[in-house]
């Protein structure tokens, strides 16, 4: 029986997907997010109900790119470090998608039913999330880096 030849795929996931889902966080949270309420004719509920289409949907890709990446890492054999990492990046997604969503979708529900004012420590501590988890894929490029890509 032939060996088997090992792969570089999963090293290589390991830095392409964590550059990936910064990518998106940027693009979503730091730059559409604030960017569509400066639009012309857009209201806050229109923005709002734009807003909870697009984080559904990112929402959706995130944990797509973190169960790859878990995947990625397992089979490219990851540094402790990398691991920790990434299970500190998957929380703060499951922190920020099922946790802190629901509240943000209630508030927006009231908003757009006219019972609500806008804005709400929701966004805050979503912000705060995003936040932290762009410092952990940060940390993850780099770990990948170190690891796979420099000698």
């Amino acid at each position: 029986m032939a060996k088997r030849k090992k792969t570089r795929l999963p090293a290589a996931l390991c830095l392409i997907l964590p550059v990936f889902w910064l990518g998106l966080l940027v693009a979503i949270s730091g730059i559409e997010a604030p960017l569509k309420f400066l639009a012309p004719g857009i209201t806050i509920p229109l923005g709002l109900g734009i807003g909870r289409l697009v984080f559904t949907a990112l929402n959706i890709v995130e944990f797509v790119v973190a169960a790859l990446l878990f995947v990625a890492a397992r089979n490219a054999a990851a540094p402790k470090p990398f691991r920790t990492g990434l299970y500190t990046a998957i929380g703060l997604l499951v922190f920020k998608a099922i946790l802190i969503r629901p509240f943000l979708n209630a508030r927006t529900n009231a908003v757009i039913a006219g019972t609500g004012e806008t804005g709400s420590i929701w966004h805050w501590f979503y912000m705060g999330a995003d936040t932290a988890l762009g410092l952990v894929l940060i940390f993850l490029v780099v770990r990948a880096a170190q690891r796979w890509i420099v000698p």
